[in-house]
């Protein structure tokens, strides 16, 4: 399968190895995000505001595009600025920004456990729409495969992870400290679907967007970050009194940003290069990342339903990327 397929091709020549490693970072910032932050916690609790950091997040891509064109790593279009071909990224700039706000609204509905575990319908919206949108068929080994991935994504969250001295498996240190019973209710299942149907078609219209343009990445990226960086400056903005745009801030939080910045870039180049359902493997094996991380930096467990859901995560590659 070649690199323009998604695939995950061998070692064989150097632009598939690049691929590949570029797979392995964004797999391995990904991963890192959760136990990053879990770090910054000062007294229990994250002392920066989230607005702040996907404020600056969004900041950085934009000057990393920014640079990149200055610098000439990626050639400008000759002739006129195409501005106009700027206009359908504020869509996608909407749709991102919709996303990442159900998901703090969602918690008002459901218990963290219950949003972990039936989040991962995302998988299967995403590939309904990817081949509504792309007219890409699936076959039936593939389409087996993410029905894999979607389980393992469950059993991790259900309980990879778990407080040493608790026989309770916990998808978070929170969860343990503060048990919440399991619930849901007909609004929060109602936000549900709609946030796992934002989720795919963000994906797969910014696939689409950067694959119909003759366009350079960085240029497309500059104007994604820009759509991306008023729309976050106005949610922050009326986000009422809190903490200064920086208070709050520890060489954890800058590498946080850092590292979000990074990935999203080279997100960006999966899904200009590659496939939304790529972009889902990357995120599926951030899991078997996140849970090493968390067991080796917070100190937790490793459970049964891991090594259940990193044995799924490697038959649904498999399945989805082996021989047919």
């Amino acid at each position: 399968m070649s690199v323009e397929d998604g695939g995950m091709p061998g070692l064989g020549h150097p632009r598939q190895a690049r691929w590949t490693l570029m797979l392995l970072l964004s797999t391995a910032m990904y991963g890192a995000h959760a136990p990053l932050l879990a770090l910054c916690h000062v007294d229990g609790r994250v002392p920066f505001r989230p607005s702040s950091a996907v404020l600056l997040t969004e900041l950085t891509k934009l000057l990393l595009c920014a640079f990149s064109l200055l610098v000439g790593w990626q050639a400008w279009p000759q002739g006129a600025p195409p501005w106009r071909q700027a206009a359908p990224f504020a869509v996608s700039a909407l749709l991102y920004g919709a996303n990442n706000n159900l998901v703090i609204y969602l918690q008002r509905y459901m218990d963290p456990s219950t949003y972990q575990v039936l989040s991962n319908l995302k998988i299967g919206s995403t590939a309904v729409l990817y081949c509504l949108c792309l007219r890409h068929r699936l076959s039936v080994r593939q389409v087996l495969a993410l029905l894999l991935l979607m389980a393992a994504g469950a059993c991790c969250a259900a309980g990879g992870l778990q407080v040493p001295g608790n026989t309770v498996p916990s998808p978070s240190p929170a969860a343990a400290a503060s048990p919440m019973p399991l619930h849901i209710t007909p609004l929060g299942l109602l936000l549900l679907i709609l946030y796992c149907l934002i989720s795919g078609l963000s994906s797969v219209y910014t696939e689409l967007l950067m694959k119909r343009q003759r366009l350079p990445l960085a240029l497309q990226n500059l104007f994604l970050y820009t759509f991306g960086v008023l729309l976050n400056l106005g949610l922050h903005a009326g986000g009422g009194p809190g903490p200064g745009l920086l208070e709050g801030f520890s060489g954890w939080a800058a590498l946080v940003v850092l590292s979000q910045a990074l990935n999203g870039l080279l997100m960006s180049a999966v899904m200009k290069h590659g496939s939304s359902i790529t972009r889902l493997f990357v995120v599926s094996c951030s899991l078997v990342v996140n849970a090493v991380l968390s067991a080796v930096l917070l100190r937790l467990q490793l459970t049964a339903a891991f090594f259940l859901a990193t044995l799924l995560i490697g038959l649904a590659m498999r399945l989805y990327y082996g021989s047919r």
